[in-house]
């Protein structure tokens, strides 16, 4: 059950019985808390993210409460028609793929994981630092998952001087995107980021690697022609080496497994004996040497 809700400037405000509250209708895909899809009606739905996110749970992990109840009041209009974060969007898709590389431009470094909560935000937010106390000028973007102000703010925190992700582009939630807008949202949040003066982009790709979006993500031309390296993020030994086998199907080249696993010792010897790429501590990408060695 979410007892906060996130504001405009990122702060959880505490929710109470019978406040009226402004959020967006977006499905859900999280295995640590709700599934959820948006009804097509003004049926009671269900407070599905702190982010600001409504839509009817339809399972939860046995682990968490049952998720808020909201009741809908009605659909904000305004003169011309429904108010949608699409429509009030600073950004727009762009093609599905990036025009053939011209000359030097930003490496792009794409962090994926085996789940939700394998450490991906804070492993690009570590890689973040690195390469900026490396003297590189980084920007940073969440191409997938669900809206919220969290992990935007933890990269510019990190020091990427410009941040995006995909709500910049209208989209409340990913899940449930056509293909295409999923290949579009990587090039377009890629193109924005690729500005003169940037030397390294760095990309999260939200949920685990057999989730719909991100498995067709994976195994279209499209990531490979756009992604220099990956950073594989993950939650156990079991799973880096399982994910590490789907990625190099792929086709990608995987620079390093960090993630979740780092914060145990037994983990990363056990991955360590398995695998042929370095598995690295995440606080130590915040190391110059550590992450350019890495990348």
């Amino acid at each position: 059950m979410h007892t906060r809700l996130e504001s405009p400037v990122s702060r959880r405000q505490l929710l109470y019985v019978g406040d009226e509250i402004l959020v967006a209708y977006g499905h859900r895909y999280a295995p640590d808390q709700f599934e959820a899809e948006v009804p097509g009606d003004l049926r009671p739905v269900n407070l599905v993210a702190a982010g600001g996110l409504a839509a009817l749970a339809t399972s939860k992990h046995a682990k968490v409460s049952e998720a808020t109840a909201i009741q809908p009041l009605g659909l904000l209009a305004d003169d011309h028609g429904v108010v949608t974060l699409g429509r009030f969007a600073e950004r727009r898709l762009g093609g599905q793929a990036l025009a053939p590389r011209m000359g030097p431009g930003p490496m792009v470094v794409a962090v994926l994981g085996t789940s939700m909560n394998s450490g991906k935000s804070t492993t690009v937010s570590s890689l973040i630092r690195g390469l900026v106390r490396s003297g590189l000028t980084v920007s940073a973007g969440k191409v997938t998952g669900t809206g919220a102000g969290g992990d935007p703010h933890g990269f510019a925190d990190a020091g990427a001087g410009q941040v995006l992700d995909f709500t910049d582009f209208g989209f409340a939630s990913t899940f449930r995107l056509a293909p295409a807008q999923v290949r579009a949202l990587l090039a377009s949040v890629v193109t924005e980021l690729s500005t003169p003066d940037t030397d390294v982009v760095v990309v999260e790709i939200a949920d685990g690697l057999y989730q719909d979006e991100t498995a067709q993500l994976l195994t279209h031309p499209v990531f490979r022609s756009v992604v220099d390296r990956v950073v594989f993020a993950a939650d156990g030994a079991a799973g880096a080496i399982g994910g590490m086998d789907v990625l190099t199907r792929a086709g990608l080249q995987v620079a390093a497994v960090s993630g979740v696993l780092t914060s145990a010792p037994l983990a990363m010897r056990e991955a360590r004996s398995m695998l042929d790429v370095p598995v690295v501590e995440t606080s130590d990408l915040t190391e110059p040497d550590v992450v350019r060695t890495v990348l």
